[in-house]
């Protein structure tokens, strides 16, 4: 029997692990948090249950099915094994292939230290938040677009009681909607894209975005519930400054032209207490690099059309391969894991993989980040909130030195040193310096660890695995 690993419990990973199991495989699936879901079906914990649980995400009933699925399989002592609170922190290139974990809170000592090895491994670990920077993003009360959304979903938490969300992307409606259901009262939420931009990757063929189903009835879902709220929802309008003492007071925002600059003359003081910003994802590359995985010039995981990666016996499945949203994901996650079993995908899988691309080049061309965000900053803006780097100093380091690569700009600066490690400010830091992109190697996604561990986790390690290991 086939031992198929999967890392990541949202929903491409838990559709790859159901998958995996119908095919025959031994299932053992890994993910960071305390339970199943990802950031899609994030929710309280079973302590906490909730009634409505089914009212406050979309597609539950799907995410029950799979969750059931597991349980059932693992009752019966079918082999599957779900390990939560499981941080991956390296992957040897062998055969098998050997991944090495903690297990346990991030913050709790002496956590279990585990080496599992495979004959089959599914990356399915997801995207986060990017935030372009902008004045006063490092106050107290601004907030990534999933953190605000993690906090509501997870813990019944609003960030705020006056939020505003702003940013790129159909991400921020139902951000929106959390943060309402959570008690905030949501003033507006300001999309940067122009009505120009979103017709052009919208209205196109428009039959094909009525083949998902679901997507027609989900968008007047969130419409009714921001009309219902009186919720304003502004096109080509951006957060482009954060004021405040001690944390956020008030934000100004302003319209935006087809290139994102702001217009002179348009901005607009509005009282808030918290922002909640997102332009988009950035996958999650840390293991795919670890691992070996080819990475394209668009900075998403290379695979076939059976979600094979460059790497024998290495899948990668849900949004570290492309931005398309959690229908895309569900079925990468079921090709990936039949093809990573043994058993050929079902060819109405391949079929929907192929439409499910579609999404993701239209909210590409509806929303992705234009240019001109860069007037946006100040010469005392912070670019790296981690290391407080200012973009004049990011600047003018950069040009002074005639910097072509991100390991000379990050020694320089010391941009993405920090506790991040280039995870909130990696991709700007590339954009603003010309650096990175040229080599696949060079880039703020690659570090020597895969997550963050404190050393005396590491020097444990290193007695556990043996005096011959090098980390």
């Amino acid at each position: 029997m086939n031992h198929v690993l999967v890392i990541g419990a949202g929903p491409a990973g838990l559709s790859a692990a159901v998958a995996a199991r119908d095919a025959g495989a031994r299932v053992t699936i890994l993910d960071s948090g305390d339970g199943l879901g990802g950031q899609y079906w994030r929710h309280l914990p079973p302590q906490r249950p909730s009634g409505r649980e089914s009212r406050l995400h979309h597609g539950w009933s799907t995410f029950e099915h799979l969750c059931d699925r597991l349980r059932d399989d693992a009752a019966d002592g079918q082999a599957v094994e779900v390990v939560t609170e499981a941080q991956v922190w390296a992957i040897e290139r062998t055969a098998p292939v050997r991944v090495h974990v903690l297990i346990g809170p991030a913050d709790a000592g002496k956590r279990e230290a585990r080496t599992l090895t495979a004959d089959a491994l599914v990356l399915a670990t997801g995207a986060h938040d990017r935030t372009l920077p902008f004045p006063g993003w490092h106050l107290p009360g601004v907030f990534t677009a999933g953190a605000a959304q993690a906090l509501a979903k997870g813990e019944r938490i609003a960030v705020g009681r006056r939020a505003v969300v702003a940013g790129a992307g159909p991400f921020l409606l139902p951000v929106a909607q959390s943060l309402t259901a959570a008690g905030a009262h949501v003033i507006g939420v300001y999309e940067a894209a122009r009505p120009a931009a979103l017709a052009k990757g919208w209205l196109p063929r428009p039959w094909q975005l009525l083949s998902a189903s679901h997507k027609g009835p989900e968008l007047a879902g969130y419409v009714t519930h921001h009309l219902a709220r009186r919720i304003p929802y502004r096109l080509g309008r951006a957060v482009v400054e954060a004021r405040g003492n001690d944390h956020v007071e008030e934000v100004v925002t302003a319209r935006l032209d087809a290139d994102w600059a702001p217009i002179a003359g348009t901005e607009r003081t509005i009282a808030a207490d918290a922002v909640c910003v997102s332009h988009g994802f950035t996958p999650r590359l840390e293991l795919p690099i670890a691992a070996g995985c080819a990475i394209g010039p668009d900075r998403f995981v290379e695979v076939d059309a059976e979600q094979r990666t460059s790497v024998p016996n290495v899948w990668a499945a849900g949004e570290i391969t492309g931005i398309g949203g959690v229908d895309a994901a569900l079925v990468e996650g079921r090709v990936a894991g039949s093809s990573a079993a043994g058993r050929e995908a079902d060819p109405a899988d391949l079929r929907r993989r192929r439409g499910t691309t579609d999404f993701a080049r239209r909210i590409e061309a509806a929303h992705g980040i234009r240019p001109g965000w860069t007037s946006w900053l100040r010469e005392d803006t912070v670019v790296c909130r981690c290391e407080e780097v200012p973009y004049g100093r990011l600047r003018d380091t950069a040009a002074a030195t005639d910097q072509t690569s991100v390991r000379s700009v990050k020694l320089t600066t010391r941009a993405g040193l920090g506790i991040c490690q280039a995870r909130m400010c990696g991709r700007t830091l590339e954009d603003l310096t010309g650096a990175g992109g040229a080599r696949a190697e060079d880039t703020t996604d690659r570090r020597p660890l895969a997550a963050p561990i404190r050393l005396g986790d590491l020097a444990g390690l290193a007695t556990i695995l043996g005096k011959d290991t090098h980390v």
